[in-house]
C-alpha cells in the first residue's frame, strides 16, 4: 500500500513548509538534497554489480534497456540519449522505454503507467533476448508498467535489475540479478519523487553508464575520446583532446581529426604511432578499443 512506501511518507521536517519564506524553503530543500549522495553511496556494491552486468551484455553485442514511467522514464531516456554523442555508442545499444511513448517525455501521461501488458508489449517490440540487460526504474517500486516489462524480459531470458527508492520485499530482490535501492527518505512535498528520488536516480544512471563506458574503453584516462564530432562544440573538444595528447597545434589537430574520419581515438593512434587510418583502427580493434593499450598512458 502507498502508506507503506518510503516515497509516500510525509517528511516531518517540511510539514509547515507553506508558512516559510522563499529563502527558508530553498534552505530546507537544499538540506534534504544533501542526503541524496550518501544514500547512493550506500548502494555502491549493487551499482558496481550492475555495471559489471551492463559491460558483460554490451561486450556480447547485447543492449542496455531502461524502463520507467513519469520522471523515472524520462531520466532513463535522457541517459540513453546522451550515450551516442558522448561515448560513440550505436543508438540501439542503450535505449530508454517510457510508459506512454515518446509523447510522455514532454507531457505527463500518468495513466500509462498502470498497464503491465503495455510494459510487456514494449519489451516484445524490442525482441529482447539473453544478451540484453533491462533495468526497471520505479522509485516507489509499484509501477505496473515497469513490473510487466521486467517480467516479460525475464521470460525472454534477459538479465534484469530494479532501481527503486523504497525498501523492496525479498521476493522482488530474488527475482532480479541486481537491485539498487538508494533510500533518500520522504520528499519535501509528499510523494513528489521528481525531487530527491529523481536526483538519486540521475546519479545512479550517470554512474552506471559512465563506469560501463570506461570499462569498455570509451575513454583515454579521463578524456572523452570516443565522442562523435557532430557539432561545433564537439569538434572543438576533439581538437583540444588531440592537442593535449599529441602536442599538435590547433590547425594540425583539426587536419588529423579530419584524416581520421572524425574519430578522436583513431586520430590519437595515428598521431602517436605514425600509421594510417586503417592501421590505427586495426590496432584499436586488437586492443578492444582501449587507446592506452595501443599508445601507452597519458603524457
Amino acid at each position: 500500500m502507498g502508506e507503506e512506501r518510503l516515497t509516500e511518507q510525509r517528511n516531518p521536517r517540511s510539514v509547515r513548509i507553506d508558512g516559510l519564506s522563499s529563502l527558508e524553503i530553498v534552505d530546507l530543500i537544499n538540506e534534504e538534497d544533501r542526503t541524496v549522495a550518501p544514500a547512493v553511496a550506500r548502494e555502491r556494491e549493487n551499482i558496481a554489480l550492475a555495471v559489471d552486468l551492463i559491460v558483460r551484455c554490451l561486450r556480447r553485442g547485447g543492449r542496455l534497456i531502461y524502463v520507467g514511467a513519469g520522471t523515472s522514464g524520462r531520466l532513463g531516456v535522457l541517459d540513453a540519449a546522451e550515450m551516442p554523442p558522448t561515448f560513440g555508442t550505436e543508438p540501439h545499444r542503450i535505449q530508454g522505454i517510457i510508459a506512454g511513448g515518446p509523447g510522455a517525455l514532454v507531457r505527463a501521461k500518468e495513466g500509462a503507467e498502470d498497464s503491465p501488458q503495455d510494459g510487456a508489449a514494449a519489451v516484445d517490440a524490442l525482441e529482447l533476448g539473453t544478451a540484453d540487460f533491462v533495468l526497471g526504474i520505479a522509485t516507489s517500486a509499484a509501477t505496473p508498467f515497469v513490473r510487466g516489462a521486467l517480467e516479460r524480459a525475464r521470460e525472454r531470458g534477459s538479465r534484469t535489475g530494479f532501481l527503486a527508492c523504497t525498501p523492496l520485499e525479498e521476493a522482488i530482490r530474488q527475482g532480479h540479478d541486481v537491485v539498487i535501492t538508494p533510500l533518500v527518505g520522504p520528499e519535501v512535498i509528499t510523494g513528489s519523487t521528481r525531487m530527491k528520488a529523481g536526483t538519486a536516480t540521475k546519479m545512479v544512471l550517470n554512474t552506471l553508464t559512465t563506469a560501463a563506458m570506461v570499462r569498455l574503453g570509451k575513454t583515454y584516462g579521463n578524456l572523452m575520446v570516443d565522442l562523435q564530432v557532430t557539432c561545433q562544440k564537439l569538434q572543438d573538444r576533439g581538437e583540444r583532446i588531440l592537442m593535449e595528447t599529441t602536442g599538435l597545434d590547433r590547425e594540425s589537430a583539426a587536419a588529423l581529426l579530419a584524416e581520421a574520419g572524425g574519430s578522436v581515438k583513431v586520430a590519437i593512434v595515428m598521431g602517436a604511432r605514425g600509421v594510417d587510418q586503417e592501421r590505427a583502427q586495426t590496432l584499436l580493434d586488437e586492443a578492444r578499443g582501449f587507446v592506452g593499450q595501443v599508445v601507452g598512458g597519458l603524457p
